[in-house]
């Protein structure tokens, strides 16, 4: 039998790379271990398969599963632009996907607080990836809980605000209910990419598509660490701030968004923040062409782990 190791993703070591074919083999994010031995780990990566809040199109239920296939073109590398393999540093485990009864959606909000709030409670760094943005509002529930009042970094092209009494289940209310729920703070908080209209702003700085373009990777992170500080923040990457030309899957497309390399270099570049845990929602693979969008999301997610690699020490 070949030696050669495979499937890391099944029992294979906490750090350090992985060389397996990255077409093949179990298709954990970055083949990470699958486990669920939070304990063991410094940062988890956790899949939140929920999209029964979409106002448009459906399908980011699938956005984990497709997040975690484009990952593996990763594999076994030094990182970009770390150039430095970020498992050197951290141990990092992906513990599957949220459960929750589909027959029962009220309960499901519920179910992700839960889940999301004993992961962050055991003391690791919880990488979310969604389905829709709904499932935002939990994880900063959840996040909130543990770490008091946090910045919200949204890159997005809605900014989610519209009315919500407290009985709504919808991706375009979260940031509404996180406002009046006390888990954010407006002053601190801010919004790239958007091109689009809602209701009010709450007092969270807005930076718009067109300013962002103008601004680029290096003025956009400029705002952001004004904005933020050195308070805990959180980031949320819905992937629709994107420009339909980097990520047409997703259930809301609007046309004149920013780069990705745009937004890669703003994460990049504001790596030096009290980032306290994040997310990256709204991939919809059924819309997607040949998985530029998963590719595009699972580079966010890498590019920010590669930013929390760097607070830890060689091992």
């Amino acid at each position: 039998m070949n030696d050669t190791p495979i499937d890391n993703a099944i029992g294979g070591p906490l750090t350090g790379g992985s060389l397996e074919p990255t077409f093949a083999g179990a298709m954990s994010f970055m083949r990470r271990r699958f486990s669920k031995e939070i304990g063991a780990a410094d940062v988890v990566v956790w899949g939140v398969p929920f999209d029964c809040a979409a106002s448009n199109r459906p399908g980011a239920r699938f956005g984990p599963g497709a997040i975690r296939r484009a990952s593996a073109i990763f594999d076994g590398d030094p990182q970009y632009p770390s150039l430095r393999d970020p498992f050197a540093r951290m141990r990092v485990i992906d513990v599957g996907d949220c459960y929750f009864e589909y027959e029962r959606i009220a309960l499901a909000p519920g179910a992700i607080e839960a889940q999301a709030r004993q992961m962050i409670e055991a003391g690791v760094h919880l990488v979310s990836l969604g389905g829709d943005h709904f499932v935002t509002l939990p994880l900063l529930r959840a996040h909130a809980e543990k770490h008091g009042r946090l910045a919200l970094v949204q890159f997005d092209a809605h900014q989610d605000t519209w009315d919500d009494d407290g009985t709504k289940m919808s991706h375009g209310t979260f940031v509404t209910r996180a406002v009046a729920e006390g888990l954010i703070d407006p002053a601190r908080s801010i919004q790239l990419g958007v091109r689009t209209v809602a209701p009010r702003d709450y007092g969270i700085e807005i930076v718009d598509a067109d300013t962002c373009l103008a601004l680029g990777a290096g003025g956009m992170a400029a705002r952001i660490r004004a904005r933020v500080g050195s308070g805990a923040a959180y980031l949320t990457f819905d992937i629709d701030a994107l420009d339909p030309a980097f990520a047409p899957g997703t259930g809301t497309p609007v046309a004149g968004g920013l780069t990705s390399a745009m937004a890669l270099g703003a994460i990049w570049q504001t790596r030096e923040l009290d980032w306290r845990g994040m997310d990256v929602v709204e991939v919809a693979p059924a819309y997607d062409h040949s998985e530029i969008t998963a590719i595009a999301a699972a580079s966010v997610a890498q590019r920010y782990m590669q930013g929390l690699a760097e607070k830890f020490a060689p091992r």
